[in-house]
């Protein structure tokens, strides 16, 4: 009885999948990445739905290097009602003034139209922090790694890479998309789009976790006799 509580348990089921070989003991691997996985989504989500109540009135333009991959005529669709609506909340000159109903001629946000922080902070904490729970949980459940402090670092930056990968990742994809005639894609373009981003993000993140940041902690050798 004592054994079949153990192999039931998670310890129980990793001791097992790890007598199976190490082709089993990834796939295990994996499959407990996407459970965290998903737990980081919620997460994900529930922080972009939260946050724009703190940033919303935050009007500080975005960084001129990130200005090319924040395009707001790719960050919204100003030719939408509700596109039209981010655009007056989330579009300023260079020195941060809304520009508001002068925003959008002909379907599409003038030059010189630059998307602010209060967009972006919400979009961009919401990734990291919930992907900041997802590496210590993985290095905890998944990998079961004693890896230093600076591997965090490292993991850091690579999400912050990844974050603003995604964003011009996903802008490129719907522009792909809008080229293609097909009436039943256009308002999926953004859902396939970030589905895509994230796909990007997790084929990233296993190997990088499970080979580089996260090494599985060596078992101490056994003492001589």
């Amino acid at each position: 009885m004592a054994d079949e509580k153990k192999k039931i348990s998670l310890g129980g089921i990793d001791s097992a999948a790890e007598e199976k070989g190490s082709f089993i003991k990834t796939v295990w691997q994996l499959v407990k990445f996407l459970v965290v996985s998903g737990l980081v989504t919620i997460i994900q989500l529930v922080l972009a739905n939260v946050l724009p109540f703190v940033f919303d009135k935050v009007t500080t333009p975005v960084w001129g290097f990130l200005q090319g991959i924040f395009d707001p005529n790719v960050v919204f669709d100003p030719s939408t009602a509700e596109g039209a609506k981010q655009v007056a909340k989330y579009v300023v000159d260079a020195s941060g003034n809304l520009l508001g109903d002068s925003a959008i001629v002909n379907g599409a946000v003038v030059a010189g139209g630059i998307v602010t922080f209060g967009y972006l902070l919400p979009f961009f904490l919401s990734n990291l922090i919930a992907n900041i729970y997802g590496f210590y949980q993985n290095k905890k459940t998944t990998f079961k790694s004693d890896a230093p402090w600076y591997n965090f670092a490292a993991y850091i930056v690579l999400m912050i890479a990844l974050i603003l990968f995604s964003t011009w990742f996903q802008g490129w994809l719907v522009g792909i998309m809008a080229k293609i005639p097909w009436a039943w894609l256009q308002p999926l373009a953004r859902t396939i789009a970030g589905l895509a981003a994230g796909f990007v993000q997790m084929v990233v993140l296993f190997p990088m976790e499970k080979f580089v940041l996260l090494k599985e902690k060596k078992e101490d050798a056994p003492a001589e006799a």
